[in-house]
């Protein structure tokens, strides 16, 4: 089995999945008191991603609309399949920000 194709433990997801935002320039803005989500932005932006192993509640909705898109890693996932939702990720962030195009993907390597 490859590296690809191995599954991850989703504590071994959201790190790696950590690490694939900050290698597309995403910088962790914040963090919550358990550890458990991670707040990402790109510089010089407001708008931030959540990287998390829970969905939000509808008072964390109201409370933070900082946060445009959330990245929610509760099962096990594979490599290639975190690539894919980073992806989304990034689009949904991207039109959220007001951007105006989508992020270069960079492949899994």
């Amino acid at each position: 089995m490859s590296d690809h194709d191995r599954l991850l433990s989703p504590a071994a997801a959201l790190a790696l999945a950590a690490e694939l935002l900050e290698a597309q320039g995403f910088i962790i803005v914040a963090r919550n008191e358990r550890g458990d989500s991670l707040y990402f932005a790109l510089p010089g932006q407001d708008a931030t991603l959540r990287l998390s192993n829970h969905a939000r509640r509808p008072r964390q909705r109201r409370t933070h609309p900082e946060v445009v898109t959330s990245l929610v890693v509760a099962t096990p996932k594979r490599p290639h399949q975190l690539v894919t939702l980073i992806a989304a990720a990034q689009r949904n962030y991207a039109a959220c920000a007001g951007k105006g195009h989508i992020l270069e993907e960079r492949p899994f390597v």
